[in-house]
């Protein structure tokens, strides 16, 4: 194991050294764009201004005839683009792929210093991590590339679930984790074919009383591996994400799905398509509602000791670190958005 004084070095002669914290960024949705395609990647400089974060994918739903392309496409993206603070992203092919090294070799060649992100599948273990920790500081190294590129890994597989919490704690790069539904179903012999959300068949029934109909309720497939997901990342102090909901015509499932993950503790999901960017605004940004009364709360109680009765309900040190959770996330989104900082009064 790497010893707590090596843990911030740099891994290779002349790589930027660590983040010893995360930049604090707001990141409710990050927006998958295809730059293979010249349509999608001709929308790109509008887009960046509507999202927190462009992802140029080069993984799954890119052809194998197109990877060359699609790597090519989002140098050509990065270079051209003007990101002001959105954040840019791409989700490399995965480490057993012939695509994988000669997208880091040349990604962060071009553009190594416009990149804040580079997104891993189906992280297995830390020793994905570790690789690709090493090879990304020889490339800076290399390059002059002058900030730490961060990692965000997918939990896509049973392996890497089991092993989430050595993921999330492998490197000072890492920055979140994402859950990948359709390839951790595949994984785990789940018997569904979507991709996110619920599942009709998943369900349970209330008990009978006489001939009366039995009451079913629609369950959650994935409660438990964002649960799991999100204890690692907090504990680790990095970010946890829900990642794609495949079914574009349901717009009420998609934001059930998403909401479910924020309420869990994710910061937030992916978006696949241009009607899922306002979901995502919408959800991963907290009710102002809940934001006054946070923030009553926290005036109510400057020091966090104590308790106090508001509106019936008695709040004390542990409702105010709930409070200081929704103010602070309240806080950065306004600094972002000007809509929220105006709705928020902040």
């Amino acid at each position: 194991m790497k010893l707590p004084n090596q843990f911030y070095r740099p891994l290779a002669i002349g790589a930027p050294a660590p983040y010893r914290e995360p930049p604090v960024k707001v990141e409710r949705m990050i927006h998958f764009v295809p730059p293979h395609l010249e349509k999608f990647r001709a929308k790109v400089p509008d887009i960046a201004k509507q999202v927190d974060v462009v992802l140029g994918n080069l993984e799954d739903a890119i052809p194998a005839d197109a990877k060359e392309a699609a790597r090519a496409g989002f140098i050509e993206m990065a270079k051209s683009t003007d990101f002001g603070s959105t954040g840019l992203w791409t989700r490399m092919n995965s480490l057993n792929s012939p695509w994988a090294l000669d997208d880091m070799i040349e990604i962060v060649g071009a553009v190594g210093n416009k990149l804040d992100v580079v997104m891993l599948p189906k992280v297995e273990g830390p020793w994905d991590i570790a690789y690709l920790d090493q090879l990304l500081a020889q490339l800076e190294g290399r390059n002059g590339v002058t900030k730490p590129i961060m990692i965000h890994a997918i939990l896509e597989t049973a392996e890497g679930v089991k092993n989430v919490d050595a993921i999330a704690a492998a490197s000072p790069r890492m920055h979140g984790i994402s859950l990948g539904p359709a390839d951790l179903a595949a994984s785990r012999a789940m018997k569904t074919t979507r991709v996110g959300g619920g599942h009709p068949e998943y369900k349970v029934i209330a008990d009978a009383e006489g001939d009366a109909p039995r009451v079913t309720f629609q369950q959650d497939l994935w409660h438990y591996t964002i649960a799991r997901m999100v204890d690692a990342c907090a504990s680790a102090g990095i970010k946890a994400f829900y990642g794609p909901f495949g079914d574009f015509s349901d717009a009420a499932a998609c934001e059930s799905q998403f909401r479910n993950a924020f309420l869990l503790g994710c910061a937030g999901a992916w978006s696949l398509h241009p009607t899922q960017i306002e979901i995502a605004k919408r959800v991963f940004s907290p009710d102002p509602k809940e934001v006054a009364f946070a923030r009553r709360v926290l005036e109510a109680m400057p020091d966090g000791t104590g308790a106090v009765m508001i509106d019936g309900r008695m709040q004390d040190d542990a409702t105010w670190k709930q409070c200081k959770v929704v103010v602070d996330l309240a806080k950065q989104v306004a600094a972002k958005d000007a809509d929220f900082a105006k709705i928020y009064g902040l």
